[in-house]
């Protein structure tokens, strides 16, 4: 430690291994995304032991030319970029120019390719990062590269290697986000010589979405809205999972930007607030998205492994992608399946043609009158959200008469069980309903639609109150203070690291003042928006939703009954209550059939 010296090049690439090459899959990763930037058609990757004893991946692309070789292998020199405006508008999968030198210096590394028109293929051999001369081989037009005994000459780290069980199975999921990444690619993936994966190169969309199919599960289509939107120089396009797909872990999110799958906190955090009212908690939502946008607009250059990006706009992308899909999910309805969200529907502000408007109840055929459902809500904290809930939660207003042979989306009320649920009877079979908990989403999104609009009532708190927040979050409430002010919340900087509250939302009297100060500047110093007072104030709506909603036990009429059907198929994202439970289901004749073993 006494003096300065300079590093050899083959312990400089052992260190950039340890940066970029966790484990075989990273291997797979930089080569796979080498293949795709060559503008390879067909890739086939064949792994052996999990990717220690060998990781081969051959791919169709543009091929490199002979006297490009050993650079190939040379740490930092690359095709893809040649200046800092490059760096700054990075569009291929990766740019550093040091991946198969980091690659060979930890393992015994082959590269044999054939660029396009060369009457042949040349190869070139690294052994623990000496470079062997290139020789003439056989090879089609494209590359293959071998990478056998990875980590040999590292043992420290190659002991911290899984199971080969466990390291192929991060490849498999690698290559099922790249393959999602580019569906026009074909991919193979072999395993000890036996195939494991095959991936045929999408030529539609249909083609596209069964691969999705074959990555998340058969049932994602037919659980999924399509997404197809453009604003201000963004592009989201896509599959969101309804709640009804939402698992247990965050395992199906795969979320591109500008075809490289990326980690984002911003991301993370408009597609939960995007699932906030119709999620279960502690639920995860299952997604496909593509963003694109220009690519001076992200910065790709902020991770040695390429997982995370920076937005240079994070509120504008922040705003857009919560929009986006909050729309999305607020078109569904309870009866209504796979419906696709189009820009036309988006910037109208209006739901596509083929689903009715939650203003004006549809026209669906019955001969019965609308009965009333009084809700008993007379404890409301305020009492112009209480005069919201009326005398009856569902019209008084008579519905025309049916055409021949038409039947509503959740079809006629038959029964009620256990004064629980409803039975109705619909074109496909019968539909199972939670009577409570649909009444509840009704009455919810009654109460949302009669605050917008209305001016926001503050309430001045008797003795101001000072609260210590981070000089960032206290820089927020000033940058803010308009934003906040809207929202009922008064919020002054009176130093370096303190705020003063003077008002809040009188919707929120009770609440910890000091508390929700700090969630909400917190989240405007890391999104530059805040949707904390909103939150709150759904929350406090939903309580009066449950508490002002039909109770199980509660005996209906086959007229009331058949009112809350027409009501859930009028109501936005009806298809949850608002703590994300299931208002509905659908047994078709299908699932009938093979609970009584008919045609067997």
């Amino acid at each position: 430690m006494s003096f300065i010296r300079l590093l050899p090049p083959e312990l400089i690439n052992q260190i950039a291994a340890g940066e970029v090459i966790e484990r075989p899959s990273s291997v797979v990763k930089e080569l796979v995304e080498n293949s795709l930037d060559a503008g390879a058609a067909r890739v086939e990757v064949d792994i052996e032991a999990g990717g220690a004893r060998l990781i081969r991946v051959r791919d169709d692309g543009n091929g490199i030319v002979p006297a490009e070789l050993p650079l190939a292998v040379a740490s930092h020199a690359t095709s893809k970029i040649g200046s800092f405006d490059d760096l700054e508008h990075v569009a291929s999968m990766g740019f550093r120019g040091e991946a198969l030198a980091s690659v060979s210096s930890v393992s015994r590394f082959a590269l044999t390719s054939r660029g396009r028109e060369q009457p042949a293929a040349f190869r070139i051999e690294v052994d623990g990062g000496r470079l062997q001369e290139a020789r003439p081989a056989q090879h089609p037009q494209g590359t293959s590269v071998e990478v056998r005994d990875l980590f040999y000459n590292v043992p420290a780290r190659r002991k911290f290697m899984r199971a080969e069980r466990t390291e192929f199975a991060h490849i498999d999921d690698l290559l099922k986000s790249l393959a999602l990444a580019r569906s026009a690619v074909e991919f193979r993936l072999s395993h000890n010589g036996k195939p494991v994966r095959i991936w045929k190169a999408a030529v539609d969309e249909q083609a596209a979405l069964q691969r999705v199919a074959e990555v998340l599960g058969a049932t994602f289509p037919a659980q999924s809205l399509r997404v197809d939107h453009a604003m201000a120089g963004l592009h989201l396009s896509g599959w969101v999972g309804l709640p009804t797909a939402s698992r247990a872990q965050a395992d199906s999110q795969y979320f591109y930007v500008n075809g490289r799958l990326v980690r984002d906190r911003i991301v993370a955090h408009a597609v939960r607030q995007a699932y906030a009212d119709v999620l279960f908690h502690g639920r995860h939502a299952s997604f496909v998205l593509y963003l694109d946008l220009d690519p001076a607009g992200v910065d790709v250059n902020v991770h040695p492994a390429k997982h995370e990006v920076r937005f240079r706009e994070q509120r504008l992308v922040h705003d857009f992608l919560f929009r986006t899909l909050h729309e999305a999910l607020a078109q569904t309805r309870a009866g209504q399946h796979g419906l696709p969200m189009t820009d036309t529907a988006l910037v109208a502000g209006d739901p596509p043609a083929a689903m009715p408007s939650a203003a004006s109840p549809p026209a669906w055929p019955g001969q019965f009158s609308q009965s009333r459902l009084s809700l008993g809500v007379r404890d409301a904290p305020l009492a112009g959200y209480a005069s919201l809930l009326g005398d009856s939660a569902l019209p008084a207003s008579p519905l025309p008469l049916p055409e021949e042979g038409e039947v509503p989306p959740l079809g006629f009320a038959v029964a009620q069980l256990k004064s629980i649920f409803v039975l109705a009877e619909n074109a496909h079979g019968l539909v199972l309903v939670d009577m409570h908990a649909a009444h509840e989403r009704i009455t919810y999104e009654k109460l949302k639609a009669g605050r917008i609009g209305s001016s926001l009532r503050s309430q001045m708190l008797l003795v101001p109150l000072a609260i210590a927040v981070s000089a960032t979050e206290a820089a927020a409430a000033e940058e803010h203070a308009e934003a906040l002010a809207e929202w009922g919340l008064d919020l002054s900087r009176s130093g370096p690291a303190t705020v003063v509250v003077r008002r809040i939302p009188a919707l929120l009297e009770g609440a910890d003042v000091g508390q929700l100060s700090r969630d909400v500047l917190s989240e405007l110093a890391q999104h530059g928006s805040s949707r904390r007072l909103q939150e709150l104030e759904n929350e406090l709506l939903s309580t009066m939703a449950c508490h002002g909603s039909v109770r199980a036990g509660r005996r209906l009429t086959i007229p009331e009954m058949n009112a809350l059907l027409r009501e859930m198929e009028a109501t936005e994202r009806s298809g949850q209550c608002n703590h994300g439970r299931p208002t509905w289901v659908q047994l078709s004749l299908a699932d009938l059939d093979k609970l009584f073993m008919r045609g067997r």
